[in-house]
């Protein structure tokens, strides 16, 4: 399951995995921020916040999420992973090779400090 917030008049998504991820999840966030998208072009930022990655909770969610992040990375400006797992706290370098978002790790605490860098520019 996925667990998110949209700050709409920030133009934020906080996305925040609570366990494995479905197919149903990344319908439901395209669903709200797609028409956002439609009227302003883009999303400011993706806020990331999960103490471990959970997993998909079949190859439904699996390519799901790889969908949802084909067709929205070039339309997020920014994202900020909020976690002290190793594996998503290495996330981003790996990422920045393949997405179009300027992407950025943050320790558990600094969800504020994530929050304000998403809105900065």
């Amino acid at each position: 399951m996925l667990a998110h917030e949209f700050r709409k008049a920030e133009g934020i998504l906080i996305v925040t995995p609570e366990a494995p991820l479905a197919a149903e999840d990344f319908q439901r966030l395209a669903a709200e921020v797609d028409p956002y998208i439609d009227t302003t072009g883009n999303l400011r930022g993706l806020l990331i916040e999960a103490k471990a990655f959970p997993g998909w909770e079949d190859f439904a969610g699996f390519l799901s999420h790889f969908r949802f992040v084909r067709d929205h990375h070039r339309k997020i400006a920014k994202v900020a992973v909020v976690s002290d797992s190793t594996l998503l706290s290495v996330g981003p370098k790996v990422a920045d090779h393949f997405v179009s978002a300027e992407v950025r790790h943050f320790r558990a605490g600094e969800r504020d400090a994530a929050i304000s860098w998403l809105g900065e520019g």
